[in-house]
C-alpha cells in the first residue's frame, strides 16, 4: 500500500489517521489515483486517457504498439473498463473524504496549530475539487461556517486559505454560496479588498466573484457600504495584479443584474451600465435610468459623456415620450446640460426646437408648471454655453433664440410665471445678451415690446436669484438702451434706491454688486436729475467708502472685486459731468475732494476703466477750476523765458495760481496744478491704452485752455516734463482722437517763442502736423495751420497783409 495527497503519494497520511491507498489504485502512467480505469489484453490496468495517449504517440512515433508494463506487443487496442476496480476506488475514496472531512471538522473546531489548521483547510479545496456531491458533504458537515470564522483568523496564512477554501466551495453550488453570505461574511470578505495582503485581496476578489455569480446575492453584496465604490476602483486600477483586477471587473458585470447596484456604480463613476440600461432596457427600465441619471451628482467629464452616449436618447424621449418618460428626460438632460461643452453637444442632438415647444405650448399639450421650470433651467444652461443661436433654426420658418417673436413670446413668460420660472427665463436673456452678435436683437425686442419698465420691476424682487438674473440682464443692454432705461427710473426712483441697496451691502463683493454698479454706472452721465436723486440718497456717501475700502484692501470679492470697482468709479464720476453753473453738485464735489480721490484711483495700473474714468472726471473738474478760483488783481510781471525746457517762469504773486490767476486749491477749486495732479496725468501719456493717453490729454488740456493763463499752463507741462510725451502722442498717431486733441494741445504749447524755436527742428513734429492738416477733419486741419505757423513752416500771411496796409 502507499499514501496519497491529491492523488500523489504524501507521506503525512499516516499521521492525519485517513484511510491509505492500495497500489492497485494508481494508473502506471500517471501515477493519481485512477477515475475510469480499463484493462488491455495483457491484463495491466491504466486511466482511460493515459492509455489513449500511450497509443496516439505510439502511433504517431512509428513504434509497434506494446503494453506500458510488460512490454508486450499488443494484437488488439481494445480496452475493457474495469467496474469492479472503479467500485471499489470511488467507496476507497468516500470513505477517505469521510475521514478528511472528520479530521478537518475537529481540526476547525478546537484550538490547533497554524499548521494543522492549513492541513485542514487543504483537505477541504482537495475534497470539493473532485465533485459537486463533495461540496454538498462540506455544507452538510457545518464546515462552511467554520471556515468563514477563520476569515478573522490573526495569521495571514490562515485567512489567505479560508477566503481560497471558501471560493472551491463556492463554486456551482447555490446553496453553498447561501450560507457563505450567511451574516456579516460578505462585508468581511469585502474589507480584504481595500486592508488586506496582495493574496488575500486576490482570494476576496475571486471569491466575491463566485458569489456574485448566484444573482440572489447581487443585492447584498452591493448592500455593502463601499463595497461597488471598492470594486470600481479595483477595477480601474494601475496598480493592483491582472487577476485581481479582472476579477472586481467581472464581479460588477455580474452585480449589473439589481438595479441599485447599477445606480451605486453611477454614482461612483462606472456609468456604462446605467446608460447601457437606458439605451437598450425596457420602456420601465430606461424611464428609471434617465430619472436617476437627473439625480446624480456628475463631474464635467462624465456630462460630456453621458450627452455624447444618451444625449440623442434623451432629447427623442422628451419629444416623444408620455408625460412621466418626459419628465424623467428633462431632469437628466437638467443635469448634464450644466456644463458648456455637453450642453452644445445637446444642442448638436436638437434639444432646442423641443425644449422652446415645451415652454411655449399652451392647452391640454402644455407641460405642468414645475416640468416648465426644468425645460427653462435647461434652455438657460444651452444659452450659458455660449453657442452662436443665430444660425440655430427652431423651426420650419428658420426662427432663432433672438427673433423677434421668440423673444417677445419669452418676456410675456416672464411676466406670467412664479419666481423660480422668471428667473430661469431672465438668465436665457442674460446668455442671449452676453454676446456682442445676438445683444442688439434682444434689445431691438424688448424696445418693441415694450417691456422695459417691467423688467426693471424685477430689480425690487424679493428672491435673490430672480434681483440678480434681473440686474444682470439690464447691465447687459445698458449700454444699448441707456436713456430708455434712466427714463423708467425716473418713473420709479425706489427701484433706483433697490440698486443703491444692492451695491451698499456689506457681505463681500458678491456676484450681484458688479452688475448692479455697472448697471447705475450705465445710465446717461449728463442726466442731472438721475444724479440728484442719488445725492439725495446718500449714495456717494456708500459708494465713496466702498471705493477707499477697496483701494485699501478692506474688501473681499475675488473675481468681482474689478468689474465692480469700475462701475463704482464711474458712478462718482457723474458728479463731475453736470458741475457747470451747479453750486449744489459743486459742493457735493468738494465734500467728497474728488480730486483727490481720482488722482489716486488714476494710479491704479491694470485697471484701464478705473484710470480711463479718473482722467476724464479729473478733466472736468479741472475745466470748473477757472470760475471757482478767487481772483486776485493781476500784478506787474515780466517775460523772462529760457530755450525749452524751460528754465524760468513768469513771475506771480506768492500764494496765487500761476495758471488760474486766483488763489486755488485741489479741494475747493478743483485746481490740478494745487493737487499735485499733473505728473500723475503725465505718467499715462505713455500707456498703452490710447483711451488712457486721450482721457489723461483731455484733462491736462484744461492747463491750455481758454480763459486760463496758457503760457503759464505750458510753464506749468514743461515743469512736469509733459511737453515731450505730448509731442510723442502726436507724432505716433494712434487713433484720430489722439491726433485731434493732440493737434489741439501742442499748438496751444507752440505759441510759446523758445519752445515753438525749439521744435521747429524736429522733423517728426512737423511731419505729424503736415498730416494732420492734409487729413484732418476741417476744425483739426485749421488748428494744424496755426501750428505750422509757429513753426514756420507755413507763412503768416496775416503778418504780410498787416505790413502793406501800413504802407
Amino acid at each position: 500500500m502507499a499514501d496519497v495527497q491529491d492523488g500523489h503519494y504524501d507521506s503525512s497520511t499516516d499521521s492525519l489517521r485517513v484511510e491509505p491507498i492500495y497500489e492497485s489504485f494508481l494508473c502506471p502512467l500517471t501515477k493519481q489515483i485512477m477515475r475510469d480505469p480499463v484493462t488491455l489484453e495483457s491484463g495491466a490496468t491504466f486511466e482511460r486517457e493515459a492509455i489513449l495517449k500511450w497509443f496516439k504517440e505510439s502511433d504517431s512515433s512509428g513504434r509497434s504498439l506494446v503494453c506500458p508494463i510488460t512490454r508486450k506487443e499488443l494484437s488488439s487496442t481494445e480496452l475493457n473498463p474495469s467496474i469492479a476496480l472503479r467500485n471499489t476506488i470511488d467507496e476507497w475514496m468516500h470513505r477517505n473524504e469521510a475521514a478528511k472531512l472528520d479530521v478537518a471538522r475537529k481540526s476547525l473546531t478546537s484550538e490547533n496549530s497554524e499548521h494543522d489548521t492549513l492541513q485542514a483547510l487543504e483537505y477541504v479545496v482537495e475534497i470539493c475539487q473532485r465533485s459537486r456531491s463533495s461540496r454538498h458533504v462540506v455544507r452538510k458537515l457545518g464546515l462552511i461556517s467554520l471556515i468563514s470564522e477563520l476569515l478573522k483568523n490573526s495569521s495571514t496564512k490562515v485567512r489567505q486559505k479560508a477566503l481560497e477554501s471558501l471560493c472551491f466551495v463556492a463554486k456551482d453550488d447555490n446553496d453553498n454560496k447561501d450560507e457563505i453570505a450567511a451574516g456579516d461574511n460578505i462585508r468581511t470578505i469585502v474589507k480584504f479588498l481595500s486592508h488586506g495582503h496582495v493574496q488575500e485581496k486576490e482570494q476576496a476578489a475571486s471569491l466575491l466573484y463566485e458569489l456574485s455569480q448566484y444573482k440572489p446575492l447581487s443585492e447584498k453584496i452591493g448592500s455593502v457600504p463601499g463595497a461597488i465604490l471598492i470594486l470600481v476602483g479595483l477595477s480601474s486600477s494601475k496598480i493592483e495584479n491582472l487577476l485581481t483586477v479582472d476579477r472586481a471587473d467581472k464581479t460588477l458585470v455580474n452585480l449589473e443584474s439589481c438595479e441599485k447596484n447599477v445606480r451605486q456604480m453611477a454614482e461612483n463613476g462606472r456609468l456604462q451600465p446605467l446608460l447601457r440600461l437606458l439605451l437598450e432596457g425596457s420602456a420601465d427600465t430606461q424611464l428609471s435610468m434617465a430619472a436617476y441619471v437627473g439625480e446624480l451628482v456628475l463631474t464635467n467629464d462624465v456630462k460630456v459623456f453621458v450627452a455624447q452616449t444618451a444625449g440623442s436618447a434623451l432629447v427623442n424621449i422628451m419629444k416623444s415620450g408620455n408625460r412621466e418618460a418626459r419628465e424623467a428626460a428633462l431632469k437628466a438632460l437638467n443635469q448634464i446640460s450644466s456644463y458648456d461643452v455637453s450642453a452644445k453637444i445637446l444642442i448638436e442632438a436638437g434639444i432646442l426646437p423641443p425644449l422652446i415647444a415645451d415652454l411655449f405650448t399652451v392647452g391640454s399639450n402644455q407641460l405642468p408648471m414645475r416640468l416648465k421650470e426644468v425645460s427653462a433651467t435647461i434652455l438657460a444652461n444651452v444659452v450659458a454655453s455660449g453657442a452662436n443661436f443665430q444660425s440655430i433654426p427652431l423651426d420650419h420658418n428658420r426662427q432663432t433664440l433672438v427673433s423677434e417673436e421668440i423673444v417677445h413670446n419669452l418676456l410675456h413668460l416672464i411676466s406670467n410665471t412664479g419666481p423660480a420660472t422668471e428667473c430661469k427665463l431672465l438668465q436665457v436673456l442674460v446668455g442671449l445678451t452676453s454676446s456682442s452678435t445676438t445683444v442688439q436683437g434682444i434689445v431691438d425686442a424688448i424696445k418693441s415690446s415694450g417691456a422695459t419698465v417691467s423688467l426693471i420691476q424685477f430689480v425690487e424682487a424679493p428672491q435673490r436669484e430672480v434681483r440678480m438674473a434681473s440686474i444682470k440682464l439690464l447691465n447687459n443692454i445698458s449700454p444699448c438702451m441707456g436713456q430708455e432705461l434712466a427714463e423708467a427710473f425716473r418713473g420709479n426712483f425706489s427701484q433706483l434706491s433697490s440698486l443703491i441697496r444692492v451695491i451698499a451691502d456689506n457681505n463681500g463683493i458678491s456676484e450681484e454688486q458688479a452688475p448692479a454698479a455697472g448697471l447705475v454706472a450705465d445710465l446717461p452721465l449728463q442726466d442731472s436729475v438721475l444724479t440728484r436723486r442719488l445725492v439725495e440718497d446718500g449714495a456717494f456717501t456708500t459708494i465713496i467708502s466702498k471705493v477707499i475700502m477697496i483701494r485699501q484692501g478692506e474688501s473681499r470679492g475675488g473675481r468681482f472685486v474689478n468689474p465692480f470697482l469700475e462701475g463704482l468709479v464711474r458712478i462718482v464720476s457723474r458728479i463731475t459731468f453736470i458741475l457747470e453753473d451747479d453750486p449744489d453738485i459743486i459742493a457735493v464735489a468738494r465734500e467728497y475732494n474728488l480730486t483727490a480721490l481720482f488722482s489716486d484711483l488714476l494710479q491704479m495700473n491694470g485697471l484701464d476703466t478705473v484710470q480711463i474714468v479718473s482722467a476724464t472726471a479729473l478733466g472736468n473738474l479741472s475745466g470748473q477750476s477757472k470760475h471757482l478760483t478767487k481772483i486776485l488783481p493781476p500784478p506787474n510781471t515780466g517775460l523772462c523765458f529760457s530755450i525749452f525746457p524751460c528754465l524760468s517762469q513768469k513771475s506771480v504773486e506768492t500764494g496765487v495760481c500761476r495758471v488760474h490767476h486766483g488763489i486755488c486749491s485741489s479741494r475747493e477749486s478743483f485746481c490740478l496744478l494745487e493737487g499735485k495732479v499733473v505728473e500723475k496725468l503725465v505718467a499715462c501719456l505713455d500707456h498703452n491704452n490710447e483711451k488712457v493717453v486721450e482721457a489723461s490729454l483731455t484733462a491736462l488740456s484744461t492747463l491750455l485752455d481758454d480763459g486760463v493763463d496758457i503760457d503759464q499752463g505750458v510753464m506749468v507741462l514743461c515743469d512736469a516734463e509733459g511737453v515731450k510725451p505730448i509731442l510723442d502722442v502726436l507724432c505716433e498717431n494712434r487713433t484720430e482722437a489722439l491726433r485731434q486733441r493732440a493737434v489741439w494741445a501742442v499748438e496751444r504749447i507752440l505759441r510759446t517763442d523758445e519752445i515753438a524755436y525749439e521744435i521747429s527742428g524736429n522733423q517728426n513734429v512737423s511731419t505729424a502736423l503736415v498730416e494732420a492738416f492734409r487729413h484732418g477733419d476741417f476744425r483739426t486741419r485749421q488748428i494744424a495751420e496755426r501750428a505750422l505757423k509757429h513753426v514756420d513752416k507755413l507763412p503768416n500771411f496775416s503778418g504780410i497783409f498787416s505790413k502793406i496796409g501800413a504802407q
